[in-house]
């Protein structure tokens, strides 16, 4: 046996050329996408605008996402699921270049970033479902939480790296420039992506039309209590963690912990926990997904408590930690979960429906965290924010199917994968 064909004979089975491609494009659109988010808000700044006018930026990226999420779901489950997300990474492409010639030519109105970061949000709603999809799609065999565990901690990895660049490229090149790069990132990656293929995937069936579609993933969700009682117990927990992380915890750090550097320090901490959690779940293979998954998810209070009594920075930070290792073993618990009971054409629909609940509350809990400090204090609130967490996760295992649903071992099968040959790689 040569060298070559020993190496070849080293790689793991499931790292499809699929598999491949889609890791090294999100590794390349996280460095790019979190530096990016940096960038945008020091824009709005220089552009002499209030934190209230980068609030409406942020806001006007996320509404969009919310309201096409569904669609986007829908849309991937009956066409190719890379042409969706390529088609994505162009608009998103577009969107981040026009930002930044309207930024470095010192032309920028909050109009046009609020527009600007609409159509972001728009490619994003479309792109998930469609990622997610294409990546349990590419993955089979007893493998797949080792495949999942992988390609996260390659994510978080990638997102920690580029907040941190972004961050130092601001300062040095300013947001203008960052936002270019981002939009490099995203024709990169989209040509990357391009060369997915979907010919191991089953053709599609004619639908009866796009509502149809909805309706179908909505009884796939319905038909699960595992799935709907699990999105409806993150539509809160995530709506918490974002109100305690991005509206409470930078006030915190201003009057307790001596201001933003702090603050950024212990949310590094959690970036750093979610690749220590992935990595951990690349040899743990619990048996009982689900349970083990939701009993992490109590974890998740934690930093709540901690901010409501202004613990010291490094009981913080230790609990910042604690909280990315221990949602990361649910996050690739719950990937594993969709993948083995989901049916291949339905994933990215189940996806959106998955999505949509991580996000839908979130406008509604921020817009209610200044109101809800206002009447109780901010103490109070974030004592909430954990009482919160910690009722709806136990209320998950009171559902039969979370505490019993267990992992199917299978052999391990390589992903069917084309003849190298493929005159039309976008087919």
């Amino acid at each position: 046996m040569n060298s070559a064909t020993a190496k070849r004979s080293r790689s793991p089975r499931w790292a499809g050329r699929n598999y491949v491609l889609l890791t090294a494009a999100t590794v390349i659109t996280n460095l790019g996408s979190h530096g990016a988010l940096i960038a945008a808000a020091f824009a709005v700044m220089e552009s002499g605008g209030s934190t209230g006018d980068v609030g409406l930026v942020a806001a006007a990226r996320t509404v969009p996402l919310v309201l096409f999420l569904l669609i986007g779901g829908a849309v991937a489950d009956r066409v190719p699921r890379h042409r969706v997300m390529v088609a994505a990474n162009a608009l998103n492409c577009v969107s981040q270049a026009v930002f930044a010639a309207l930024v470095i030519t010192d032309g920028a109105t909050l109009w046009q970033m609020m527009l600007l970061s609409a159509l972001g949000g728009t490619g994003q709603a479309f792109f998930s479902p469609a990622s997610e999809g294409m990546l349990m799609s590419s993955v089979t065999g007893e493998q797949a939480s080792r495949a999942f565990a992988l390609y996260r901690m390659a994510m978080h990895g990638a997102g920690i790296g580029g907040a941190a660049l972004g961050g130092a490229m601001v300062a040095a090149l300013g947001p203008g420039w960052v936002l270019a790069i981002d939009a490099a990132a995203f024709a990169l990656a989209g040509a990357l992506r391009a060369f997915l293929d979907v010919r191991h995937i089953p053709a599609r069936e004619p639908g009866a039309g796009l509502l149809a579609d909805l309706r179908d993933g909505w009884q796939e969700v319905i038909g699960r209590p595992w799935l709907w009682s699990i999105v409806a117990q993150f539509s809160v927990v995530v709506a918490v963690i974002g109100v305690s992380e991005a509206v409470y915890g930078p006030l915190v750090a201003r009057d307790e912990l001596g201001g933003a550097a702090p603050w950024g320090f212990a949310l590094g901490a959690f970036g750093v926990g979610t690749v220590l959690g992935a990595l951990l779940m690349v040899r743990w293979k619990p048996r009982r997904l689900l349970y083990v998954g939701t009993l992490c998810v109590f974890v998740q209070a934690l930093p709540a408590a901690a901010l409501a009594v202004a613990a010291p920075l490094s009981v913080l930070v230790a609990v910042m930690l604690m909280s990315g290792v221990a949602i990361e073993v649910f996050g690739v618990s719950w990937i594993t979960a969709m993948h083995q009971e989901v049916p291949e054409e339905k994933f990215s629909r189940v996806s959106a429906y998955d999505w949509f609940g991580s996000v839908g509350l979130v406008p509604v809990f921020t817009a209610l965290a200044g109101p809800a400090e206002g009447a109780f204090g901010r103490s109070t609130a974030l004592w909430g924010c954990a009482v919160l967490v910690v009722v709806v996760t136990a209320a998950v295992l009171f559902v039969p199917d979370v505490r019993r649903l267990t992992r199917r071992e299978a052999p391990a099968v390589e992903p069917a994968e084309p003849p190298v040959a493929d005159p039309d790689p976008v087919r």
